[in-house]
């Protein structure tokens, strides 16, 4: 079960927000995405998505070496209402971020 409070201050953070926003919009990212998406340390993006999915919010995949993350199929409906709206009204918030990851040379390489 999904804390309120705890999903809230993970939002309060601009990182993990960032993170958060970019994978509701892209379904499924790896930290190489998210790293060169938000241009910050590996170690930084892995210990806020760690966080994320402590918390309940994130599920993974393993494939190869590479982890993709994903919203967790149980978070709850009221949450993802929040990050759902939240996406929808403040899309230039994160157009940046995507650009980031649309320009992302290798990308096809870096998660397969």
């Amino acid at each position: 079960m999904i804390n309120p409070t705890q999903f809230f201050k993970s939002l309060s953070d601009e990182t993990r927000l960032k993170t958060l926003l970019l994978i509701v919009k892209e379904e499924e990212l790896c930290v190489c995405e998210l790293t060169e998406a938000i241009d910050e340390s590996q170690p930084k993006v892995s210990r806020h998505l760690a966080q994320l999915k402590n918390q309940g919010i994130l599920a993974t995949r393993r494939q190869s070496q590479w982890v993709y993350y994903r919203l967790s199929e149980d978070l709850p409906e009221w949450a993802l209402s929040v990050l759902f709206t939240t996406l929808d009204a403040q899309i230039s918030f994160i157009q940046p971020y995507l650009d980031n990851l649309s320009n992302m040379d290798d990308r096809p390489n870096c998660c397969n």
